[in-house]
């Protein structure tokens, strides 16, 4: 926590009198343009690969990036997604993969969970991807395939449906490369991602 401290201090300090005139601005508009969603790997930091500033990016992370199909009722990623599109408009969707994933090499090794049965569940929602991996234990084929696969999920929310139809969003997939820091565009060119069944 001490580091913690430290790092609210030089921000206090430093970074948010630099950026003073943003905070204002953001203090009584939300706007942002893109909702991200990625993986909760600490090592996967939206605002710093896209180099987005406070305000541009609404971001939802899960274990392995997933976004479960749509159902009705309570659920954080639903209502953070609806509120996104329907609430705040982004234009842009991005589902967010990763090399070295936990989750994914969990599945295409198949770990045993036994001991995490809420994790067990979750990834249950990679069934379909796992299927889809042609060779067991690839987990670059597996990331990719997932990532996919949760732009079809994505499709399921009517809020997505809506404004797909509407074309007033944009669903997108990458792949975050750790090591080299470069970023896989699965939607090639900028074209619509159009999410596989």
């Amino acid at each position: 926590m001490r580091d913690f401290a430290q790092g609210i201090a030089r921000f206090q300090q430093d970074v948010f009198p630099a950026k003073e005139e943003l905070f204002t601005r953001l203090a009584v508009r939300h706007a942002p343009h893109t909702l991200f969603i990625g993986c909760s790997d600490a090592r996967v930091v939206p605002e710093l690969i896209t180099g987005a500033e406070p305000g541009e990016l609404f971001v939802i992370r899960t274990a392995g990036n997933l976004v479960p199909a749509y159902t009705p009722g309570a659920d954080g990623v639903t209502a953070s997604i609806e509120y996104a599109v329907a609430a705040l408009g982004v234009r842009d969707i991005v589902v967010c993969g990763h090399s070295a994933c936990g989750a994914m090499t969990a599945l295409a090794h198949g770990h045993d969970l036994s001991g995490a049965p809420a994790v067990a569940d979750w990834l249950r929602l990679a069934d379909a991807s796992v299927a889809r991996t042609a060779t067991p234990g690839d987990v670059p084929a597996l990331v990719r395939h997932n990532v996919l696969a949760q732009l079809a999920n994505l499709a399921t929310h009517p809020s997505v449906a809506r404004a797909l139809a509407e074309r007033t969003v944009t669903l997108r997939g990458w792949v975050f490369d750790i090591a080299t820091g470069r970023v896989e565009d699965l939607t090639p060119d900028g074209r619509e991602a159009v999410p596989a069944a």
